[in-house]
């Protein structure tokens, strides 16, 4: 999805060079140039009458504005439009100014002459944070999204219950219905989605994490962009190199994923760490994966507890995945549901191994066949999740390509999710 940009600067030479610079960001749609005051309160008033979200996500006042001055316009616009991400030009980029522009509503600050890597990483910045007002007004949470994308963190009971298996289904169905997607592994000591997708790649979330404002092109550098139509930030091949990505560093990278992609998955693995907790914290949707039988499911509600006590998720704000399900085992998903006051999503994940086998020992979950249990289940849920393109939204891209028959998972997955 596109962020939409309005500049107000009234010299027509600086409007121009603005426009200029604004079409070289990456899935930004700068408007006409307003030249004045006057002109960007009525077209904000006009926009607004209609809908929150005809608002554009970031205006760009210039210093020069008239004929109310910058900051007290800034004000305003801040005041009336509350949803909309304000960031001065000015030529003078030092802390008295950027003070009062912060005092007055700003959401950033943009040296004159402008610079790409600045203007990019202060519009990203501005438009998220307007994405996250506009969802705090009112928004579905299934919105599409652009900046403020959706976030799914999938996480394991303990070791060995298909968490990075589930993690890549996932975001193979949500790409295969159209969303850009991009899948992050935050398993940080032991993380293996690039082997179970046969990618091998030397950059991986740890080169991103000493860099305070990752813009697009440095995201760009560190992700891999592979033939399934997924965007893979993997985790570090050093294992000791996982200790470089602290919380903060976790924050900043998925806020700079989350303004680029559609959806972003996360497997966060089974440990808990400083990186994965603030995955959680901020997760639209937080999945948990467990098996029924009673070390799992008592791993599970550790989990939750622990996740409870550090304040980074409730149970009852978390989805349990049941996965290697039988009829005829003796836990069933009520039971983990009343065990660990979670709720457990209505699809559970069939125990059929010898389907998966093939694939996972080849490095090719991918391939997968359509008619596996497995996957018409974990695409399905993928649906009940809220993870896919709605059926009738139009969607171009790679993701595009990887669309399967009718009678496929895809078409499953959108019954499951109209259920």
């Amino acid at each position: 999805m596109t962020t939409r940009i309005l500049p107000a600067a009234g010299d027509a030479d600086a409007a121009r060079a603005i426009v200029a610079l604004l079409s070289q960001l990456p899935d930004a749609e700068p408007a006409a140039p307003v030249p004045d005051s006057t002109s960007l309160l009525d077209t904000l008033g006009r926009m607004a009458a209609e809908s929150v979200d005809e608002l554009p996500e970031v205006v760009l006042v210039h210093e020069r504005i008239g004929p109310v001055p910058a900051l007290e316009l800034i004000r305003e616009v801040a005041l009336r439009f509350p949803a909309v991400g304000v960031v001065l030009l000015s030529s003078d980029a030092g802390p008295g100014v950027f003070s009062a522009a912060m005092d007055s509503g700003a959401r950033g600050l943009v040296g004159l002459p402008l610079g790409y890597e600045e203007l990019a990483t202060r519009v990203q910045a501005a438009a998220q944070w307007s994405a996250g007002v506009r969802r705090h007004l009112g928004r579905g949470a299934d919105a599409p999204t652009g900046p403020g994308g959706r976030l799914v963190t999938v996480t394991g009971a303990k070791g060995g219950v298909g968490t990075t298996f589930t993690a890549v289904q996932f975001a193979l169905a949500a790409a295969a219905s159209g969303r850009r997607t991009a899948l992050v592994d935050l398993d940080l000591q032991a993380g293996d989605v690039g082997s179970y997708l046969d990618v091998q790649f030397r950059r991986s979330v740890a080169d991103l994490a000493g860099i305070q404002d990752i813009s697009p092109r440095v995201l760009q550098d560190a992700v891999y962009e592979d033939r399934t139509g997924l965007a893979l930030l993997l985790a570090p091949a050093e294992g000791e190199r996982g200790e470089e990505v602290d919380d903060r560093a976790a924050r900043h990278v998925i806020a700079a994923l989350r303004a680029r992609y559609e959806l972003v998955v996360v497997d966060c693995g089974t440990q808990v760490t400083g990186a994965n907790a603030t995955a959680v914290e901020m997760a639209d949707v937080a999945v948990l994966v467990a098996t029924p039988d009673v070390v799992s499911v008592r791993a599970a509600k550790r989990m939750v507890r622990m996740w409870e006590r550090l304040q980074v998720r409730k149970a009852e704000d978390t989805t349990v995945v049941v996965n290697r399900w039988s009829k005829h085992t003796e836990i069933q998903p009520a039971l983990i549901e009343k065990i660990t006051k979670t709720r457990v999503a209505r699809t559970p994940v069939p125990a059929a191994f010898k389907e998966l086998q093939g694939v996972v020992d080849a490095g090719r979950v991918q391939d997968l066949d359509n008619r596996s249990t497995v996957k018409q289940a974990l695409w399905t849920l993928a649906g009940e999740l809220g993870l896919l393109a709605v059926p009738d939204e139009p969607k171009t891209g790679p993701g595009h390509a990887l669309a399967v028959r009718p009678s496929g998972p895809v078409a499953r997955l959108r019954r499951g999710r109209e259920g």
